[in-house]
């Protein structure tokens, strides 16, 4: 295994704050490509761009790079280019070893920590053929919808199954299960009507929403399935009987079946009260992202648990009630665990991480990708 710098190596860090600080949110992942497209071709390593800006809705398409080992396998890793929105420019700060956002915004290390250590990786192996060969993937449009992944050629891959390094929580955590999400957009109309002269005439779509709403269960209604309304809109002004209310709900379930009954009640639930408010209502659910469950004997989780503990980490297997990559490509058969990043409180002002976890996660990697060579 090759020795790694100390976790101080400014190369790493300052290829962090770089990244964190350029805007991609998705969509707009343009700037944030081209920068790592760069870095990676100076290093001399193949990388290419694929065509999945357009159906993908991206600012650009999937980069994948390619790193020759010195055996005939392949192992990919993989991290997504985009970030959640966020307001005004992200300006990083290293406080007592951790990286925070000076301000208000997101840091943006979901999943820019994990983009920094690939390309180190990358850069560690550029000069010395690594034990097995590397495919670095670089998806877009992961944030909304999974849809850089969806769109990737898997049949361009040399590798047979990967690692994706984006959960945030203590590296560690090998994630062997995750949920199937289902979207419902119900959108309720009425007739308006002045509310103070002839509320009578008025039919109100909030009022046929709140029903809806009122009668569905939320929450966590099993160790493996949650429910939410997160979205309510409507309405006019205060004086008029509402026409319109428009609902956003969501259902997630380890268990695929058990995901397609809960989206099915809040269905039924929204006809039912559309009905009895003497409403209309047009129902549109979408598969967002399908489920998955890994054995604890899948090759690539075997071999993240032996690479932890290779890196003096306990390995612990986990499922989640978040979506990753790791869902589009398990659906679409090809083999991916996700693993814990050491990165926290994604997607707010108070996102952090450690520089060390940096570290943790290059030890990781390379350790992944010894025990691939020792296993395949």
């Amino acid at each position: 295994m090759h020795n790694l710098r100390h976790v101080t190596d400014q190369r790493v860090l300052d290829r962090f704050v770089r990244l964190c600080e350029i805007a991609s949110p998705t969509g707009s992942e343009r700037a944030v490509a081209d920068d790592v497209l760069r870095e990676i071709r100076e290093l001399g390593i193949e990388v290419v761009e694929d065509g999945a800006a357009g159906p993908a809705r991206a600012g650009s398409g999937n980069l994948i790079a390619r790193v020759p080992g010195a055996r005939d396998a392949w192992a990919m890793f993989c991290a997504h280019l985009d970030t959640v929105p966020h307001d005004g420019p992200v300006e990083v700060v290293l406080d007592q070893g951790v990286f925070r956002s000076r301000g208000d915004t997101i840091l943006g290390a979901d999943n820019k920590a994990a983009v920094t250590v690939l390309v180190e990786l990358a850069a560690r192996y550029a000069m010395a053929n690594p034990a097995v060969g590397l495919e670095l993937v670089f998806t877009v449009a992961e944030e909304d919808g999974l849809r850089g992944a969806k769109e990737l050629d898997l049949g361009s891959l040399r590798s047979s199954f990967g690692f994706i390094l984006d959960h945030a929580s203590p590296v560690g955590e090998v994630v062997t299960a995750a949920p199937t999400y289902e979207r419902l957009a119900a959108e309720f109309e009425g007739t308006e009507a002045h509310s103070g002269i002839r509320p009578e005439d008025g039919r109100s779509a909030i009022e046929a929403a709140a029903a809806a709403v009122a009668r569905m269960e939320l929450g966590r209604l099993d160790e493996e399935t949650t429910a939410n309304v997160g979205v309510i809109e409507g309405g006019t002004a205060s004086n008029v009987v509402p026409g319109r209310c428009r609902i956003q709900g969501e259902a997630r379930s380890l268990d695929d079946g058990r995901a397609s009954r809960t989206i099915g009640a809040m269905v039924d639930v929204c006809t039912w009260a559309a009905s009895e408010h003497e409403c209309d209502v047009d129902l549109e659910v979408t598969e967002m992202f399908r489920g998955y469950r890994l054995s604890s004997k899948a090759q690539s989780v075997t071999i993240a648990r032996a690479a932890l503990e290779r890196s003096g980490v306990e390995p612990r297997e986990t499922s989640t009630g978040g979506g990753s990559d790791a869902n589009a490509l398990n659906a679409r058969g090809f083999e991916t665990v996700l693993l814990a990043n050491g990165t926290e409180a994604n997607h707010t002002p108070e996102e952090s991480v450690a520089a060390e976890r940096l570290a943790q996660m290059l030890r990781v990697c390379e350790a992944i990708v010894e025990e691939t060579a020792a296993r395949c």
